[in-house]
């Protein structure tokens, strides 16, 4: 009997990104009970002895321009694999709007709620002619994700997988979406991120980032500061100047639009941007308090790798990450994103009670070692061999 085979369709896949570090997990765990193809422009660790990679290559130019390109070849690509080489997909799985027939969507983000949010900020008025050629590339694109999700998300024969339960919301709210969705929360590598790899790792990272023990460090990480919060946060330490605390923002974002907002508020020397790197936990070690205050995030990870390792964590009821939190048990929850004293309040109650940042801490280790990426895996095979037969009894009931 042969096995299952699935082609799992995603732009790139690496273990540095969110959605993709999902499709890597999820790839790898399905690699032992089905024949996995990967189509894909970039790839990365990943096991190739248990998943066969199909490159498609990148073109250079706009990222419109390229996904178009991409998401006619990928579906070239396979057409030509099953009317040529005989490869044919029993499933077919991608994150997102990748394409058309897919079998199995994970969403990690409703597009239209975001493009939503944004409005504002691409509102024509608001900025300069000179960027205008980007404003416009903006508005294409995030009409063609809307235009594929609507097509995509309401087909009821497509199998969704949400990150957070919050994403069911959107997709009932905005395509009309129902039914009982799976919910596969984000795992966490234990062996990287746990209390022990913390404390071994602390004295030498507040040492080398000139943190001593008298100094509250606050931490951030992530891209796109502005979505992860980053302006509240501001205006929200501004008024602890009095207090031995600095913030430390890790990512790869731009730090420039935030520095005259540093500068008007006086926060000079007390928030140090700090450059991404591959061993997170380093930073995790550094810090006493981990502050997310996401505008909208579907799970962000680094809350969720924060509490792995000990580390007390204070997000918004907007990123689905608080989802695993009990709110005053094992982290603290903010309820409007934009609340800047709410946020303060917090910060100031964790700064007051040591007794408390270690009791969330301790907790909040606790609480993620429950989610891990072989519970993912475990998971996903059972969504995906449901999806299997759900497929098989519609193709029966069609011959029938």
């Amino acid at each position: 009997m042969r096995v299952g085979r699935i082609a799992v369709v995603s732009p790139f896949i690496d273990k540095r990104h969110g959605t993709e570090r999902h499709v890597a997990e999820w790839t790898s765990h399905l690699g032992s009970d089905y024949e996995v193809h990967v189509y894909s422009q970039r790839v990365e660790d990943l096991d190739f002895s248990h998943v066969r990679w199909h490159r498609i290559p990148k073109l250079p130019g706009p990222h419109l321009f390229n996904f178009l390109w991409w998401f006619a070849a990928n579906h070239l690509w396979r057409w030509w694999d099953r009317r040529v080489r005989g490869i044919s997909h029993d499933l077919v799985f991608t994150p997102g709007t990748n394409c058309l027939d897919a079998d199995v969507i994970s969403v990690h983000i409703v597009f239209a709620e975001f493009a939503r949010r944004v409005r504002q900020e691409l509102a024509w008025r608001r900025n300069p002619v000179r960027s205008w050629p980007r404003l416009l590339h903006r508005h294409l694109y995030y009409r063609l994700i809307t235009f594929l999700e609507r097509r995509l998300y309401t087909n009821q024969n497509t199998s969704l997988i949400l990150i957070a339960r919050k994403t069911a919301d959107e997709l009932m709210r905005i395509y009309g979406r129902n039914g009982s969705l799976p919910v596969v929360y984000t795992g966490v590598d234990q062996n990287a991120f746990n209390p022990e790899r913390r404390n071994e790792l602390r004295a030498d990272a507040r040492q080398r980032l000139d943190l001593d023990s008298s100094t509250c460090a606050l931490l951030l990480v992530g891209n796109d500061w502005r979505n992860k919060g980053l302006p509240t946060l501001l205006k929200a330490i501004e008024t602890f100047k009095e207090l031995p605390m600095v913030l430390l923002v890790a990512g790869s974002d731009d730090p420039y639009p935030f520095q005259k907002q540093i500068e008007e508020r006086g926060l000079q020397g007390r928030v140090r941007f700090l450059p991404s790197r591959p061993d997170i936990e380093w930073y995790y070690a550094a810090a006493d308090v981990y502050v997310g205050p996401s505008l909208v995030d579907t799970f962000a990870l680094p809350p969720a790798e924060a509490m792995a390792c000990g580390v007390p964590v204070i997000t918004t009821v907007t990123n689905g990450t608080a989802e695993i939190i009990t709110d005053g048990a094992d982290g603290l929850i903010v309820q409007d994103p934009n609340n800047v004293e709410e946020l303060a309040a917090k910060i100031r109650l964790l700064f007051d009670d040591a007794g408390l940042q270690h009791r969330l801490g301790e907790n909040a280790a606790l609480t993620a070692r429950q989610y891990t990426w072989d519970r993912n895996g475990e998971e996903i095979r059972t969504i995906f061999a449901d999806a299997l037969l759900r497929k098989a009894q519609r193709s029966q009931n069609r011959r029938s």
